[in-house]
């Protein structure tokens, strides 16, 4: 007689929900046509807080052929350092990442802004955050 097979069940990964927002260059505020430039993403359980951001220049020219792209590309440097605290964060260093993010997608009328934050749920952040760039804004 052989024995049942009780080898153990299937581990199903641990999902966490997460918060999402597309960053956007807006170089004519007052047209409102925009280009996806980046994504921020956090997931409070894991305390991740991480920005991906790629401006194609041609796409931001096309909307406006004297944008400031040196702005825009700064703008998109210091959303990626708030994202990773320490000092270059300024005075957003010291704050949680979840106040951060907050402050990152809070509305305004800037040439780069956040769009609406959007909820998802994953089982790793970075690989969420990798397969929204794509998607967004490459």
């Amino acid at each position: 007689m052989t024995e049942p097979n009780r080898s153990a069940p299937p581990t199903v990964a641990e999902l966490h929900d997460y918060e999402y927002a597309v960053i956007r260059a807006v170089p004519r505020v007052e047209r409102g046509e925009c280009v996806n430039v980046g994504v921020l993403l956090y997931c409070r359980q894991s305390a991740h807080l991480a920005a991906r951001t790629h401006l194609d220049q041609a796409r931001l020219l096309a909307l406006d052929p004297v944008a400031d792209v040196s702005g825009v590309r700064r703008a998109l440097q210091g959303i990626e350092a708030v994202c990773e605290g320490g000092p270059q964060a300024g005075p957003a260093a010291s704050d949680t990442p979840g106040q951060r993010f907050r402050w990152l997608t809070a509305p305004r009328s800037a040439v780069v802004q956040p769009g609406p934050v959007h909820t998802g749920l994953t089982a790793d952040p970075e690989t969420e955050l990798r397969r929204l760039f794509d998607q967004l804004v490459l």
